[in-house]
């Protein structure tokens, strides 16, 4: 004994300094979050705080191109009409070559925004040449516009643009009692211009339509007043300054003043997205999201410390860690923290628990294997041995969220960001700071005498259980894989069957969610809007006094004919969510998300190919495309909208699901390298068997975790959140007995080839006696 010391104290020396970087690590982490969380607050999304979002795109004209410099001009000239808004913290920024994203924080009137936003605001002044009756008698160089009275107008080149204009400002005359009119000041090139213009108007008669002037604003005689007689000839309007006049009430004139003063956009502009979210619906989502994510976080927390006791105690400290963490995050990268988002902070919960179940689960494993072996080696091994599968696991749905964020726009983009963050932010969590606290509460003494204590010191009910029975559960796994088929085609037929019912960011069109005073059955709004003239729309009851319209593209007259109709039904409506989506945006966010489903499937293979080997990736893989059509096909059946967050629910399942299969793919790659001579059928179910206590416990944290967010949530978290509960439950079925099955056959077909060509026989389903000793070590 003495002998064997001082080979130890090395050891010990060395285990102590890791312990204590690893210590001065997770403060840093801690002190810097608190830090960062204390003085940046997160941006919250139209979505949680209620406003108008736009996204505008820019056209190409004959004389400009749209392309990204003339999209910069564009979002600087918008910046300034915003200002001139008077919005609090508006954000207006470009997304990709040719499109403007413009967020105006408790704008609650799109149709005023998006007037002011996508006016093109081309000023021009034109000497008048001379009255017509026919449009079409326009010379060389010539225009034909009607004035305000509708009298066709023969217009010269413009004399004067937008920018000669330095400033415009709205005005009300109280002493001639004439009312609103917009004061324009010039340039000082612009001024001497006006001069010129108004000097050779006024050499004309009173009366003659030529010695009126043409102001044009986006192709639209606004005012084309005749210069006062006092004006002499040549002499013109000096002082660079002169009023517009007309029938203007303050908001108009104000308006006016805007595009005036804040300048021409360069090209055209189209609304192609547009979003509206009141404040109150804002408020119940951070309300239900908050909830979720306590009373999750709490039910998870109770479930880990009853299963792992001491250690699941720490592991909930540093859970609690890890959402200070994920918080600092989100406010240093300056991320828009979105309803999906929310979801993502909350789903991101349940994927930090996976983490300490694996290392918990390989601890017990350590502990029931060695001779006498310490709490604290046995957890130092389990953290060594979960690393592989931890790293792959989170790389995985590290790879969905890159996905997300690089192909999608808008919510689902920000469900990205938060998605990857977390991701991060629970490996810290999981691998730093509860290695830190488990390590330093497994070398206590009152721990040492008591190793019952830790939660690791058994293999708990799930693997006694396990080993006594000791189950051959891929004695036939064409049986299983005949029962993924029968499920896949259930389920799928919902998609030839009903049919996919596609939100409006994939088809184009017009949502609008009312509050009503009283409740109204959805087929008697049906009817009522199908006599108004809407016989396609779609409406449905989203809670007790909710009620959501869908149609096609609407104008404003029809959007408010339709909210006159919902008001009458229900007492009143208010209107708390208003979504307008072009067409050409629906066709390209459809193509966006099948490009980000095959993209995600090919990078899975890719990247579980390589980390192990082609089977175990082709295997993962055809479990990931079953639990795909399987998901898809339930929503078909139950009617539910395939929209962005189903899409942000659907490409976290491909993250999420495939854990599974990696931490079983993780455990046989292990045993083949140490069981050589065991049957490959035989060696994956001890697999199965070995992993199966941590799919349980980790299914049941996130079980817990999304239950909570679909009970408390509603709306389209209510969707997204039983959209992850169906693919949590399928991922852990297709894991086990979709992808093992199919790696058993394709590893089967594998050998068989071989021993055909060496004359060797294959492995594949050879029986030998169960070793449950040796199925518990753990190198």
């Amino acid at each position: 004994m003495k002998r064997s010391r001082p080979p130890s104290r090395p050891r010990t020396r060395s285990r102590s300094r890791s312990l204590n970087v690893r210590a001065l690590v997770a403060l840093a982490v801690m002190a810097a979050s608190v830090a960062i969380a204390l003085t940046l607050p997160i941006r919250l999304g139209l979505d949680l705080r209620g406003g108008t979002q736009i996204v505008l795109e820019t056209k190409s004209t004959e004389t400009t191109e749209a392309d990204r410099e003339a999209t910069d001009r564009t979002v600087e000239v918008l910046r300034g009409r915003i200002d001139a808004l008077g919005v609090a913290e508006p954000t207006i920024v470009r997304s990709g070559e040719n499109r403007v994203v413009v967020e105006l924080p408790g704008v609650q009137d799109p149709k005023q925004a998006a007037d002011v936003l996508g006016r093109t605001a081309q000023l021009t002044v034109h000497p008048v040449l001379g009255a017509t009756e026919n449009a079409a008698d326009a010379g060389d160089g010539e225009r034909v516009v009607p004035d305000e009275s509708g009298q066709y107008l023969r217009l010269a080149e413009a004399a004067l643009t937008g920018q000669d204009v330095k400033d415009a400002d709205a005005r009300f005359d109280q002493q001639s009692g004439a009312g609103w009119h917009v004061t324009v000041d010039f340039e000082d090139a612009g001024s001497d211009r006006w001069a010129r213009v108004t000097g050779e108007a006024a050499c004309h008669p009173a009366g003659d339509a030529q010695r009126r002037v043409a102001i044009v604003l986006d192709d639209k005689i606004i005012s084309s007043p005749q210069v006062d007689p006092s004006v002499a000839c040549g002499a013109g309007i000096t002082g660079g300054s002169t009023q517009i006049t007309g029938s203007f009430d303050d908001a108009e004139a104000r308006e006016l003043a805007l595009l005036v003063k804040g300048g021409a956009l360069p090209v055209p502009v189209e609304t192609i997205e547009q979003r509206t979210i009141g404040a109150t619906l804002g408020d119940e989502a951070i309300s239900a999201g908050a909830w979720a994510a306590v009373v999750g976080t709490a039910l998870t927390a109770l479930f880990i410390i009853v299963v792992y006791r001491l250690m699941g105690a720490l592991a909930t400290v540093a859970l609690l860690c890890y959402g200070l963490i994920s918080y600092a995050a989100l406010a240093a990268v300056g991320a828009t923290l979105t309803l999906p988002g929310l979801a993502g902070f909350v789903l991101a919960i349940g994927m930090a628990v996976d983490a300490n179940v694996l290392v918990f689960e390989r601890a017990r494993e350590e502990q029931a294997a060695r001779t006498r072996p310490s709490t604290r080696s046995a957890l130092t091994a389990g953290f060594r041995s979960a690393f592989s599968a931890i790293a792959d696991s989170n790389i995985t749905t590290l790879i969905a969220a890159a996905l997300l964020f690089f192909l999608a726009s808008g919510p689902v983009k920000g469900f990205g960001v938060t998605l990857g963050i977390g991701v991060l932010a629970s490996m810290v969590s999981a691998l730093v700071i509860t290695r830190v606290l488990a390590e330093f509460a497994a070398g206590r003494p009152a721990v040492l005498r008591r190793p019952r204590v830790t939660g690791i010191s058994t293999t708990g009910p799930v693997r006694d259980m396990l080993l006594r029975r000791d189950p051959f559960l891929m004695r036939r796994p064409r049986r299983w894989l005949a029962a993924s088929l029968v499920v896949l085609v259930v389920a799928g037929s919902g998609i030839l069957v009903r049919g996919l019912d596609f939100g409006i960011e994939f088809t184009g069109g017009r949502l609008v969610e009312y509050s009503t005073a009283t409740r109204v059955d959805p087929d008697r709004a049906r009817d009522a809007l199908a006599d108004a003239g809407f016989p396609r729309a779609v409406v449905q009851s989203s809670g007790d006094s909710d009620l959501t319209v869908r149609t096609e593209q609407l104008t404003d007259a029809e959007a408010a004919t339709v909210t006159r109709t919902v008001a009458d039904l229900g007492g009143g409506a208010e209107r708390v969510r208003d979504e307008l989506i072009g067409p050409s945006l629906g066709e390209e966010l459809r193509r966006d998300a099948l490009i980000a489903l095959g993209l995600a499937l090919a990078a899975q293979l890719a990247y579980l190919a390589a980390r192990f080997r082609l089977l175990f990736g082709t295997a993962a893989v055809g479990a990931l495309a079953h639990d795909v059509v399987v998901l898809v096909g339930v929503f078909a059946w139950l009617g539910k909208p395939v929209d962005g967050v189903f899409l942000a629910a659907l490409l976290t399942v491909i993250g999420y699901s495939v854990n599974d299969s990696v931490v079983l793919f993780d455990r046989v790659r292990e045993l083949l390298g140490r069981e050589r001579k065991t049957p490959f059928d035989r060696l994956t179910n001890d697999a199965i068997l070995q992993t199966l206590p941590r799919t349980v416990n980790t299914g049941m944290g996130a079980v817990l975790i999304l239950a909570s967010l679909a009970v408390l949530a509603d709306g389209s978290l209510t969707d997204f959140a039983l959209a992850l509960l169906i693919g949590v439950a399928v991922g852990t079925y297709s894991s086990v007995f979709t992808a093992s099955p199919l790696a058993i056959l394709l590893h089967g077909r594998d050998a068989g080839s071989r021993s055909g060509r060496s004359g060797e026989p294959g492995q594949h389903g050879t029986r030998v006696p169960a070793r449950r000793a040796e199925r518990q070590e753990v190198p």
